[in-house]
């Protein structure tokens, strides 16, 4: 693997503000694909973050937060008006719903380092950065772009409270879809875009789309994955006690890239073999997938586990 190779991630880096049960708040930077950023930066990958933020307190608190685990934001033309942020309310069991105030564009141009240079070996997206307006339409021009060089991946971790009805958000997720190479998606996002189809039964449905790989999370009971190829192959969740599920399915995205990564499976001259991972090797990245996410649950907030905490 050339140590030239890096990742672009394209979405919303802003402001979570964690509000549990007994009224207590604290505020972190967080948004899932700075998150998932922040995730290949602790595992020891070159990464670039192209966001959104504001010139203000918020925007330097993420910047200062993205630099700690080594991710170059990638500045352009043209910066928000003000730092997005996001409520997170926590329920008994930790897992959060959450309400926003936020605007979303990219710059035209960018720029910013070594890291945002020409041909990423992967680049990802998804969440609110792929359907909130206008830098939706953004998103997509980009990876339409970048499919001749690199690996597409996307979660699409659905927002409902921001994203309108199910029946206005699928059109767009499954055209994203179509594009991606490999898909992760959980669970409760499947059950809102398609009320009562089982979650394998989409999953399959997308792998014969255009994807390598559909990864479909379930939270405490594990993950399941699909191939193009026909592979089926599911991995239980190690048992942890759980802090909350903030960032998990984040962390989960991360290490699925860089498990691929790993494989020599990235990269848009890679897509034919990719197409044809083999179960031995998807099994043992989903297993690693799943402590990666363990270990996040298990301590609050969006905080994936380093290189060195995992060997």
């Amino acid at each position: 693997m050339s140590t030239d190779e890096h990742a672009l991630v394209i979405g919303e880096a802003l402001i979570d503000v964690v509000r549990a049960q007994d009224g207590t708040e604290h505020e972190h930077p967080g948004g899932s694909p700075a998150n998932v950023a922040i995730g290949l930066g602790r595992l020891g990958r070159r990464v670039g973050l192209l966001t959104w933020l504001g010139d203000d307190a918020g925007g330097d608190a993420v910047r200062a937060h993205l630099h700690a685990s080594d991710v170059v934001v990638l500045t352009g033309d043209r910066v928000a008006a003000r730092t997005s942020r996001a409520t997170a309310h926590l329920d008994a069991t930790g897992a959060a719903t959450y309400e926003f105030d936020l605007e979303w564009d990219l710059p035209a141009t960018f720029g910013g380092g070594d890291d945002a240079g020409d041909d990423p070996v992967v680049v990802h997206t998804g969440s609110i950065a792929t359907v909130l307006q206008p830098g939706g339409a953004a998103v997509e021009r980009i990876l339409e772009q970048s499919r001749a060089t690199s690996t597409l991946t996307y979660d699409p971790n659905l927002r409902p409270a921001l994203m309108g009805s199910a029946a206005d958000t699928r059109p767009v997720v499954e055209r994203l879809v179509r594009l991606a190479d490999v898909v992760k998606v959980s669970d409760e996002d499947l059950a809102w875009l398609h009320p009562g189809v089982a979650p394998a039964e989409i999953a399959e449905a997308w792998s014969r789309s255009g994807p390598a790989l559909v990864v479909v999370t379930h939270g405490g009971e594990g993950a399941f994955a699909c191939t193009a190829a026909g592979a089926r192959i599911s991995v239980a969740a190690p048992s942890v006690t759980v802090a909350d599920t903030v960032g998990a399915g984040d962390s989960f995205m991360s290490g699925l890239i860089d498990g691929l990564w790993s494989a020599g499976l990235l990269g848009a001259d890679r897509r034919a073999a990719l197409h044809e991972i083999d179960a031995g090797t998807l099994e043992a990245i989903l297993a690693r997938c799943a402590r990666i996410a363990a270990i996040t649950v298990s301590r609050a907030g969006a905080n994936p586990p380093t290189l060195a905490e995992l060997a």
